[in-house]
């Protein structure tokens, strides 16, 4: 298995509707490649450090996840598609990292 955290900021001209569809939709993604959501933390509205297409907030998601492959490209694709989303980090997690937060269970070793 492998350990993720991936943070989406979705344009905050995006109604609630739109939002929720964002996040449904990640969790389908991940679903389909055999992989689930360990947490989900909604940041909310949130100020931008610097102006992002001409706008000062987003509304924040940081996503926990864990695959048994790396297969997340159809992930990817769709976060850098998708109008809603105004950019996105996709991270693995060390082993030891996705260990301490028990998204992966100890390993022998």
């Amino acid at each position: 298995m492998r350990a993720y955290e991936l943070m989406v900021i979705v344009d905050v001209d995006v109604d609630d509707t739109g939002v929720r569809a964002v996040w449904d939709r990640v969790g389908e993604l991940v679903g389909a490649v055999g992989g689930n959501i360990a947490s989900t933390d909604i940041w909310g509205r949130r100020r931008y450090a610097y102006p992002i297409n001409k706008k000062l907030e987003g509304i924040y998601a940081v996503f926990e996840l864990t695959t048994p492959t790396g297969e997340l490209d159809e992930l990817d694709r769709f976060l850098r598609l998708a109008d809603e989303v105004v950019r996105h980090k996709l991270i693995r997690l060390p082993d030891r990292e996705a260990e301490r937060r028990g998204l992966l269970g100890a390993t022998a070793g």
